[in-house]
């Protein structure tokens, strides 16, 4: 992984940026000693070492049976579904039929998604993973109970308590009890561990594992990212981000836009999102997290970039090397007028393009930090959700909030929860 910070050089001074660059390295001594806010939620610090001793064998173990139904369903709402979602979409061919087809249910309460899910379920061998610590959380509850109803519908009770894993609470919550009651195959959300910094327990490995790719993979490219991102230097790219980010935000840059070139970053993007904006928008602070496809959103939104309000700066994730290669083709008539493309190939065009956009950006007074990974397999994005993860600690730690709570979210629950009830 490279972060280049080229495009934010005509905004800011070394000097003060240096500064800045101490205080997040404090920070981050902060978060690694368990000093700070929210101090008993760094769980999720030492998941990869914890998952590559053993944990990782019996996720795998526990999933081979899914791999020849031929749907999964994978049952959470936020931080319980979006990491999986995200380096499932990442990896997965985009157009390629896959076996087990995997499906996602309980993260929003739309009665035509759910009707149509369980409309294309009759009659399939589909499983069940379905994960809250609770159990009681509104959007997963609603669809396991739809959900595990078909199952028994269509499926007798021994071929059920094979169907379903539930990953929960070790010993409270109402999918704990229904563990004990049915046997299903369980896994545990460890307390010191929030939902958006989950990804790298069985939260979010055991349904990548069940897409059948590589969670060692997964885990050793975290655990290298760990290495690297927890040093106690000025050249830890985990500091400079969290750096730049808070330099900027200081200087009136409140929005960061996360943009990709690749339509397979669409869901780790949204990671993205929930991970930094759940942990620093509070106490009316912390930089507002979007994201943007490119090119197709240059069409739209890039003009408000270009000429709209300087208030925000870009993040470019880019992928060095594409698994494909695709080349022009010539045209006898050149209709077009792009025969001086002919043999270059498609990736090409899409390199030159992002150059040219951070270009135009950059002259257009947008901040623009470069973030490239060499190629989209496990290891690098095991690798990046690792660093974007250290990177949110320390950052929201500069803000002066605690990373690893959501006080705001629980207001609406409880509006919600009134109003269901007619109170």
């Amino acid at each position: 992984m490279n972060l280049n910070l080229s495009g934010t050089q005509n905004f800011i001074s070394q000097k003060l940026f240096d500064a800045k660059c101490n205080n997040a390295l404090n920070k981050l001594e902060v978060l690694l000693n368990g000093k700070g806010k929210g101090n008993d939620f760094l769980g999720w610090i030492d998941l990869p070492e914890k998952m590559l001793e053993n944990e990782y064998k019996k996720i795998i173990s526990a999933t081979e049976s899914f791999k020849k139904l031929d749907a999964v369903v994978i049952i959470g709402t936020g931080g319980s579904y979006l990491g999986a979602r995200a380096i499932i979409e990442a990896l997965k061919p985009q157009f390629k039929k896959s076996k087990p087809k995997i499906l996602f249910a309980g993260h929003n309460l739309s009665a035509d998604y759910h009707t149509e899910l369980i409309d294309y379920l009759k009659n399939k061998e589909f499983g069940i993973v379905v994960i809250s610590k609770s159990g009681t959380t509104t959007e997963p509850a609603i669809a396991f109970r739809l959900l595990y109803d078909l199952m028994k519908k269509q499926f007798p009770k021994n071929i059920i308590q094979k169907r379903i894993i539930v990953i929960t609470d070790a010993e409270k919550g109402a999918l704990r009890q229904l563990v004990n009651t049915e046997k299903f195959e369980s896994f545990i959300i460890d307390d010191d561990i929030g939902g958006r910094y989950s990804v790298l327990s069985a939260v979010g490995l055991l349904p990548i594992a069940v897409a059948g790719y590589d969670i060692k993979q997964l885990l050793i490219g975290a655990l290298d990212s760990k290495k690297k991102c927890t040093e106690n230097s000025p050249e830890n790219p985990a500091v400079q981000y969290a750096a730049v980010r808070n330099y900027l935000y200081a200087n009136g840059y409140k929005i960061e836009a996360m943009v990709n070139y690749d339509p397979r970053f669409y869901y780790l993007t949204e990671w993205w999102k929930q991970l930094f904006g759940e942990s620093e928008g509070k106490e009316l602070k912390g930089i507002f997290p979007v994201s943007v496809s490119f090119t197709t959103d240059l069409h739209s939104l890039g003009q408000y970039i270009q000429q709209g309000e300087r208030i925000l700066f870009e993040t470019v994730l880019y992928v060095t090397k594409n698994h494909s290669k695709l080349t022009i083709t010539d045209n006898e008539t050149n209709f077009d007028n792009f025969n001086y493309l002919t043999g270059k190939d498609m990736e090409f065009v899409n390199r030159k393009a992002a150059e040219a956009t951070m270009m135009a950006h950059v002259d257009g007074k947008v901040p623009n930090i470069w973030l490239e990974i060499p190629e989209i397999n496990e290891y690098h994005i095991g690798y990046l959700i690792y660093f974007f993860q250290i990177a949110c600690g320390t950052s929201a730690y500069m803000l002066g909030v605690n990373p690893f709570d959501q006080p705001g979210v629980e207001d609406y629950k409880k509006n919600m929860f009134r109003l269901l009830k007619g109170k």
